[in-house]
């Protein structure tokens, strides 16, 4: 059998691997393992439950919920019907789910639980294609009575059925199935607007998996963790694209709030996150470093410049010093190897991030550690991943080289194009800005970049966002904006500055560190307002611009900035749910903010919502200061 969809992969790996674990999750305190043979057991009783109550080849299925083993159950048994899953995020609000769920013309939903369920309820008569919601966490929904509510297991019962009487129907669908068949559609993070709907084939997936697998191997005694969106190609080409590829185990946190915990017993092998996940972990070290003892703190610091030392080197690719060797392996028996037990990376034999920039401090950072952290570049067009860094070629400034069976070049305009048997098949009901995305045969990326001499790309920004001042000078805010978040206290920054005479910067304090930090000070709060209008905190967060000025051409400098007096939030379309800002919609809904920092003005006068410390909300109306730099930065 060739393995040219995912189910068939599936179908092979039970085969092979039998009663060995593929996946694991944790329930009420216990790891609950799923061997092979019962997870192809599982999507066959799903897909033909489907099959029973009227799924048909080309069908879409919508998904929504937390990452759990019935997410890839539905999605796979999908699949294997000859239909296309479509993947939502948990905490994408009616409006986002109503759209993506008729945009794709999905005619079955599955959901997690009850709060899902309510949400698919209060939009339902806008859903006329919709003719089941199936949900898999019963809790709170004993006394729904709708007619279109269905129990996951119920559906597994049905396809049990369904299979007595139609002992080869499962085998046959599977299959009928080809590497060209449409396996999901992935809804892009709508930066600019709706999202858009990108198909990728089973070809797609599975060969951007072998292509990573090639540069980085991994063998069935992997494991790996779940817990960014299923919903996210980054997360779809590690627990399915890989997993499937290569047979390893995938683990599933038992709650989102536990995951850190749920790391340490795990032991993951590989991890793949976004920058905020890398620079929160950053953050989380350095506080509890401060909250240490003398001691402690003694050894961190004096063993982290031995780290960076050694990470140098290697970047550098120069062989360290016998007596750094030696420090190096004293501070990891003392220092290094406690720190990436307690988070989870011990046993990391490599550690990506994708999706955006991350800060060469953050790199130097892990680095130092001995934590294997590589970048990865593409997109959702591609699967996923065009490119990464090799683990003896790290340069943190770029984001390594193309995979196998990858081409990368740079047009005229200065715009990064891929090639690739990767590269999606277009953009569903879009053909406007398929043909626009995949001119002359190329993906075109929107980011800007160049390549370096030895293959290396480097990613400057997004295209459209490379700003210029009003004198002509250019500079990247995304590069500034990585930089400010280097910081344990700054969470979010939105840079600006096009035709400007300056550049200037909302921030976002970390409400946690800089909690923490206040407490620490003796520094009484009541809300995030408060807490980031306090004078004491306003000089902190200007220490902290201070140092990425430093670091940055004159021109580029940020010479005013203001602290927001909310956090920035994907539930008012200020984020995407990937966590990206939409920096379109920021600067219209900010315009004012942003006309008295080109102003004279001192104070700005604004009214939203705060955030007390016990979660809850309330509206004020308010001033923030705006901060002018000192002479000797700015």
């Amino acid at each position: 059998m060739v393995g040219d969809t995912l189910p068939k992969l599936l179908v092979e790996a039970a085969r092979r691997y039998g009663k060995k674990g593929a996946l694991r999750e944790k329930e009420y305190g216990i790891w609950q393992e799923v061997s092979w043979e019962s997870y192809l057991g599982h999507v066959r009783d799903f897909a033909l439950g489907l099959v029973s109550l009227g799924f048909q080849r080309g069908d879409k299925l919508a998904i929504i919920g937390d990452n759990r083993p019935e997410w890839i159950y539905a999605e796979l048994a999908a699949q294997a019907a000859g239909g296309v899953a479509v993947g939502l995020y948990q905490d994408s609000l009616n409006k986002e789910v109503g759209y993506i769920i008729d945009h794709s013309d999905a005619r079955f939903v599955v959901v997690e639980d009850q709060e899902q369920v309510d949400k698919l309820i209060e939009i339902m008569d806008q859903l006329p294609k919709v003719e089941k919601v199936i949900y898999y966490d019963p809790k709170g929904l004993r006394n729904y009575k709708e007619p279109y509510l269905m129990f996951f297991p119920e559906v597994e019962t049905l396809g049990r059925r369904y299979h007595e009487q139609h002992p080869g129907f499962f085998m046959e669908s599977v299959m009928a199935g080809n590497g060209e068949d449409l396996a999901i559609i992935c809804y892009t993070s709508g930066t600019t607007g709706f999202p858009k709907g990108a198909m990728l084939t089973h070809k797609n997936l599975i060969q951007m998996g072998n292509n990573l697998l090639a540069v980085d191997p991994l063998d069935p005694s992997a494991q790996l963790v779940s817990f960014l969106p299923l919903a996210w190609i980054g997360e779809q080409m590690m627990s399915l694209s890989v997993a499937l590829t290569c047979g390893c185990a995938v683990n599933f946190p038992e709650e989102p709030e536990t995951t850190a915990q749920n790391m340490r017993e795990i032991g993951p092998h590989v991890m793949f996150s976004p920058p905020r996940i890398w620079e929160d972990i950053v953050a989380k070290v350095k506080v509890k470093i401060e909250d240490s003892t003398w001691l402690k703190k003694f050894c961190y610091h004096k063993f982290m410049e031995a780290g960076y030392r050694m990470a140098d080197c290697k970047f550098q690719k120069q062989a360290p010093s016998l007596r750094l060797r030696f420090i190096y392996a004293l501070g990891d028996l003392i220092v290094f190897s406690a720190i990436k037990d307690q988070l989870g990376l011990f046993h990391l034999k490599r550690a990506y991030t994708g999706g955006a920039a991350l800060g060469p401090d953050v790199f130097r950072f892990f680095h130092a550690l001995g934590v294997n952290l590589k970048q990865i570049y593409g997109q959702t067009e591609i699967a996923g991943i065009s490119v990464v860094h090799r683990d003896d070629d790290i340069k943190f400034h770029t984001v390594g080289k193309p995979i196998p069976q990858t081409e990368v070049m740079i047009s005229v305009d200065g715009e990064i194009l891929s090639r690739s048997p990767s590269v999606f098949k277009g953009y569903y009901k879009n053909p406007e800005a398929t043909a626009e995305t995949l001119a002359g045969g190329w993906l075109h990326s929107g980011d800007a970049g160049y390549i370096e001499e030895d293959g290396h790309l480097v990613v400057i920004d997004r295209v459209k966002d490379v700003m210029r001042l009003s004198d002509g000078s250019i500079f990247s805010p995304q590069f500034i904006e990585n930089s400010l978040k280097f910081s344990m206290y700054i969470k979010e920054a939105v840079v600006i500055g096009r035709e400007r005479p300056y550049v200037a910067a909302m921030i976002n304090i970390d409400y946690a560190n800089v909690g923490k930090w206040a407490e620490n000070n003796h520094l009484p709060y009541t809300t995030y307002l408060d807490l980031s209008q306090k004078p004491q905190v306003l000089e902190l967060i200007l220490r902290e611009v201070e140092r990425v000025n430093r670091n940055l051409p004159e021109a580029a400098r940020i010479a005013k900035f203001v602290l927001l007096h909310k956090e920035l939030d994907a539930d008012d379309e200020e984020l995407t749910r990937t966590k990206k800002v939409r920096r379109g919609y920021v600067y219209e809904k900010y315009k004012d903010m942003i006309e008295a920092l080109y102003g004279e003005e001192k104070e700005i006068q604004v009214a939203g919502r705060v955030k007390y410390r016990d979660g809850r909300e309330a509206l004020v109306e308010t001033a923030l200061k705006v901060i002018q730099m000192r002479s000797e930065v700015a």
